[in-house]
């Protein structure tokens, strides 16, 4: 995993970010390898601390980025 050691979220934008992993997640075929979904969770956290507060954008982007770089 990338290093986010050093990123800090509040509360309210850690529960948009677990609903953008979980809907990432619920739209994979099953099963869902954990690559995938540590590559989701990173694409998310990465596109949160540029500034994105949408969870259908955060979504949008972590499968885009998941389906570009063919994990």
């Amino acid at each position: 995993m990338k290093d986010f050691s050093n990123a800090a979220f509040p509360p309210e934008m850690i529960s948009v970010m677990q609903k953008a992993l979980d809907g990432a997640v619920a739209t994979l075929p099953h099963p869902v390898s954990s690559v995938h979904v540590r590559s989701i969770a990173e694409s998310i956290l990465r596109t949160t601390r540029d500034g994105e507060r949408d969870p259908t954008m955060l979504q949008t982007m972590a499968l885009l980025e998941l389906q570009l770089t063919g994990h």
